[in-house]
């Protein structure tokens, strides 16, 4: 089992920045892809970042490219999204996944990751 911790969110005003965080513990192989989605109540999950944990390659929505950053820190077990620029469409409540099957498979947003964390809200305010 892999347990998954999100922090990090809040309430910004637009153009501001936020960096959240996903501490991640139990039983994960370096193989694992991570990733950010977010969603909003009655709305649909939307990707947002995967990393690749073992080689750190990454992958964005259209939607945050240039604005979003996600990183990983093995030594702490610990993912990164670092968000700038933030935009009141932004807000939503962002989750870190992990799947065992690949970058691939979180990108498509419509598979559901193996496992997942409760979730962090962000709003940005206009």
């Amino acid at each position: 089992q892999v347990q998954l911790v999100e922090s990090g969110g809040g309430l910004v005003q637009a153009g501001g920045s936020l960096r959240l965080s996903c501490v991640v513990s139990g039983r994960m192989f370096s193989s694992y892809a991570m990733g950010w989605f977010r969603q909003v109540p009655g709305k649909e999950r939307k990707f947002v970042a995967s990393i690749s944990w073992s080689t750190g390659s990454t992958a964005y929505s259209d939607s945050v490219k240039g604005r979003f950053t996600i990183s990983r820190d093995t030594a702490k077990n610990t993912m990164y999204l670092q968000m700038i620029n933030l935009k009141p469409e932004d807000t939503a409540n962002y989750y870190c996944a992990a799947d065992p099957r690949g970058t691939w498979y979180l990108r498509s947003g419509a598979n559901e990751p193996a496992y997942r964390g409760q979730g962090t809200q962000v709003t940005v305010s206009s």
